[in-house]
């Protein structure tokens, strides 16, 4: 009986440690969520509206360039896939990967294409090593703080191998991106954006008759106004999207780890209910010993 006291004694002192640890990793989620949530509410606007301009410039211009042209047969496809550098979130990693699966399932089996992925995060990269998968490239160690010049580093090594001729120096005909999309801290839904060739969003549907037409003029030329947004606009999308994971991740790990909290109180009360009966039990048990051994005593005199 007091080995089972003991035990039950051990358990709550472990259990009561491992509570203090996800309670300090709650707490730290908490408060990095917020600068989190803060960074893709002040980097979304600027991410739609150069979207928005480059697609403009392309549609007004009739400009051939090679970011904004359909190519006519798609052969390679590449997909940027957005995880975590650390566990302990949740299923976070594991809903983006999952996404990742179907839309490669997607390109493979049902258009025939070719995928090269590209892996930033951790978790992606350990998913992939794991299953002895190739793949293009690796980026880690930025997941909750994401930073521009990583996006600026992705942006330009997806940009080379997208100007590569496919059929030669293995280069990809179009670029997708699978992340976490950021919708409230209950809520974060993975997503696929086809980020290359660049789709129009502008001039696609008929003007209303009172609408006033932009009117563009080009300075030096198309080619080079397009050489040097497309840059800026493949850097933002992309930075905007580690910023949209990390509050994600971040979101996803606070309630994880609150999850993690609570049970641990519960299991500290049910380990301290145990071992209370057990206590009780022994002193019922040593009760009953003496009074059994005074009974002894008095019959035998």
């Amino acid at each position: 009986m007091g080995a089972q006291i003991r035990e039950y004694r051990q358990r709550i002192r472990s259990v009561s440690a491992t509570k203090k640890i996800t309670r300090a990793m709650e707490l730290m989620a908490a408060s990095r969520v917020v600068r989190a949530q803060q960074a893709v509410r002040e980097s979304s606007p600027y991410a739609r509206a150069i979207t928005r301009a480059v697609s403009a410039v392309a549609t007004f211009s009739h400009e051939d360039h090679p970011l904004t042209s359909e190519k006519a047969e798609v052969k390679r496809a590449g997909v940027l896939i957005i995880t975590s550098d650390r566990g302990l979130a949740g299923a976070y990693s594991s809903s983006v990967l999952k996404e990742s699966e179907r839309l490669v399932a997607r390109l493979r089996e049902e258009e025939g294409k070719e995928v090269v992925p590209y892996l930033l995060g951790r978790k992606a990269v350990g998913f992939y090593k794991f299953r002895q998968r190739p793949y293009a490239a690796e980026w880690t160690g930025d997941s909750e703080k994401p930073k521009f010049e990583r996006a600026r580093e992705i942006g330009a090594r997806i940009v080379e191998d997208f100007l590569k001729d496919t059929e030669n120096d293995g280069g990809i005909d179009e670029i997708h991106i699978v992340f976490t999309r950021f919708v409230t801290m209950v809520t974060q839904e993975p997503e696929v954006i086809r980020l290359l060739p660049l789709e129009v969003v502008e001039g696609t549907e008929a003007p209303e008759p009172e609408d006033v037409l932009p009117l563009y003029a080009f300075e030096p030329s198309v080619e080079e106004v397009l050489d040097a947004l497309l840059p800026k606009y493949v850097t933002s999308r992309i930075f905007n999207c580690m910023l949209q994971s990390a509050a994600s991740e971040l979101a996803a790990r606070q309630r994880a780890m609150k999850s993690a909290t609570d049970n641990a109180e519960e299991l500290i009360k049910k380990y301290t209910r145990l071992a209370n009966q057990a206590r009780q039990a022994e002193i019922t048990q040593e009760i009953s010993e003496i009074v059994g051994g005074a009974s002894a005593l008095a019959e035998s005199k």
